[in-house]
């Protein structure tokens, strides 16, 4: 995790970043006829199971968890994970808790506007009419973010046969399926550095959150501050 945390430092400018946290969509192929068919039914009417990751500047995943809906947003997947809890009692996320009441940045994640503003995860200001700090760490946060982008879609291109719909008796077996392809991914990367090229789920709509803890803000605005003061 220093390792982690001092590379996002040294490109970015952020201070004890330990990832970026995202999710993208693997389709498949379901029949209308099948039970509870419709909570496999996402956004842009896709039938597709979600893979929630976080990775760090080196395009490697660091945490996974597959197995949801298509139809379930990025917030309500966040809460459902391992990853959230073990955040919230500082254990993944450990050192957030131990500045909370102090001035120095603790650990965090960054997530797009889809997730909740939280202490341990920080998502990027809404608002139109931004402040010079506000919109420095817009700027960083954006630059930061698109490494989870990259790795997403370099991952799918890899494993171009979760880019197809996969078969419904394989539904049961996908999540084990996704969770191999992310272990061979990393032990790719580990074997050679790869160049990743910038891409996003281009089929799927950005979501929002509107849910903002107010520890979130609290050390979003300390962020922003440090950054625009350096």
């Amino acid at each position: 995790m220093q390792k982690i945390k001092s590379k996002f430092q040294k490109i970015h400018g952020l201070p004890n970043c330990c990832g970026v946290v995202d999710t993208t969509h693997i389709t498949m192929c379901l029949s209308s006829a099948e039970p509870n068919c419709k909570v496999w039914l996402d956004q842009e009417k896709n039938y597709s199971m979600v893979l929630q990751a976080v990775v760090d500047v080196d395009t490697r995943f660091t945490d996974i968890v597959t197995g949801w809906p298509g139809s379930l947003k990025e917030s309500s997947i966040l809460h459902s994970s391992g990853l959230f809890k073990l955040s919230e009692n500082g254990e993944r996320v450990a050192e957030w808790k131990q500045a909370k009441d102090r001035s120095e940045i603790g650990e965090y994640m960054m997530g797009d506007s889809g997730y909740p503003l939280l202490p341990w995860l920080l998502t990027p200001y809404q608002e139109k009419d931004l402040t010079e700090s506000n919109a420095e760490f817009n700027r960083r946060h954006s630059a930061a973010r698109t490494v989870a982008a990259r790795t997403l879609a370099k991952f799918k291109d890899t494993w171009k046969f979760l880019q197809g719909e996969m078969s419904r008796p394989d539904k049961h077996k996908l999540p084990r399926i996704i969770h191999v392809c992310c272990l061979l991914h990393n032990i790719i990367i580990d074997l050679q550095e790869t160049a990743m090229d910038e891409q996003r789920d281009e089929n799927y709509r950005q979501q929002v959150c509107q849910l903002a803890d107010e520890n979130g803000v609290r050390v979003r605005d300390k962020l922003s501050e440090h950054l625009i003061s350096r």
